[in-house]
This record gives structure tokens, C-alpha cells and sequence, in this order.
């Protein structure tokens, strides 16, 4: 009997630093994918695709499936094929919004109200192309998951702010540190792998 008791008081710290592991590989985990993303994205219109590929292998991670760097390499090569056109529109929006705050910037009526709108709007789709990412499979339409991940953007609106949190915080670490910036980049991607797994269980 003393012993069984001995047992059942050691066990939840036995299953407490289980979970601790489990959380601190984890998390080294999303550093190393968010140093992949970030070579992947180098060549600019490719993020979206690198943040599909981060997304897919933590979710293999989450999984306790096998998957290393050349399981995140083909996911790559898959998503980039059209996912470039995404990386490339996700620009020419930057470049609007940036002339919107030039447009503030230089005192044009209406030009206060038109910078918010675009910036908001600039927002929204990076949430959105990140939910789209995040959902991603080889051999799916990125224009087709673009569009039902703006839906989710709406209508999940804590979801939403969820990403734009995970957002905020690669900006304000690449304010004090950019390598700093780039290891959070995984831990974005496992925020919009979570946000999506929530929404799906709803």
C-alpha cells in the first residue's frame, strides 16, 4: 500500500516533466523551422510558399511523424510552383499601401482615412495568406485557399488576432534584433497551424 501511494505521488511529476519535454522540443522546434523560412524565403516572392512548408512540417511535428529538412524542401518546391504569383501580389499590396502613407504623408484631403483603410486592408491579407499557408497541401489551389482562409479571417476574428499578435511580435523582435525576428518566424507558423486546428474543431 505504501508503495502504490509512493508511485501515485511520484507519477504527475514523472507526466509534468514529460510534458515539459515534449513543450521545450517543441519549441526548439519552431526556432529552427522559423531559421528554414527564412532561408526559403530569400528570394522574396517565395514566403508564402516557405510559410506553407514550415507550416506542414510542424504540423508533422505535432503529428509524431518523421519529417526533416527534405521533407520541408519538397513541400517547398510544391508550393512554390504557384505560390510565387501569391509572394508577388502580397508586394504589389505593400507598394499601394506605402504610396497610401505617402498620400498621408503629404497632407492630400482624404489621405488620413485612405492610409488607415490600406494599412487595415494590408493587414487582413497577411493574416489571411498566413491561414492560407497554414492549410495548405501539395497539389492544392492557392487561389482557392486564399480565398476560403479571407472567410476565416472575418469570421474567426479571434483567430485572426491571434496571428496579427504573432505578427506584431516578429516586428517589434526585428526592431531589437532581426535573428531574433528570424527564429519567431516558426513560432508565427505554429500560431496560424494552431488557429486553423481550432477553427476546424469548431
Amino acid at each position: 500500500m505504501t508503495e502504490a501511494r509512493a508511485t501515485a505521488r511520484t507519477e504527475p511529476g514523472e507526466r509534468g516533466e514529460s510534458r515539459f519535454a515534449m513543450g521545450f522540443a517543441l519549441f526548439a522546434e519552431c526556432l529552427l523551422t522559423g531559421v528554414w523560412i527564412a532561408v526559403a524565403a530569400l528570394p522574396l516572392v517565395t514566403y508564402p510558399a516557405a510559410f506553407a512548408a514550415g507550416a506542414r512540417h510542424l504540423g508533422r511535428r505535432l503529428a509524431h511523424e518523421r519529417g526533416g529538412w527534405r521533407e520541408f524542401a519538397a513541400d517547398f518546391r510544391a508550393a512554390a510552383r504557384r505560390g510565387w504569383l501569391v509572394g508577388l501580389a502580397g508586394w504589389a499590396a505593400l507598394a499601394a499601401v506605402w504610396v497610401d502613407v505617402q498620400a498621408v504623408r503629404s497632407g492630400l484631403p482624404g489621405g488620413p482615412f485612405v492610409g488607415a483603410v490600406g494599412i487595415l486592408a494590408l493587414i487582413g491579407a497577411a493574416v489571411a495568406g498566413l491561414r492560407a499557408a497554414a492549410v495548405w497541401r501539395p497539389g492544392d489551389s492557392w487561389r482557392h485557399l486564399l480565398a476560403q482562409a479571407g472567410r476565416r479571417t472575418v469570421l474567426d476574428p479571434a483567430g485572426s488576432f491571434l496571428i496579427v499578435g504573432g505578427l506584431a511580435v516578429v516586428v517589434c523582435s526585428a526592431w531589437f534584433s532581426a535573428p531574433l525576428a528570424v527564429a519567431v518566424l516558426g513560432a508565427v507558423a505554429a500560431a496560424a497551424v494552431a488557429v486553423e486546428e481550432r477553427h476546424r474543431r469548431r
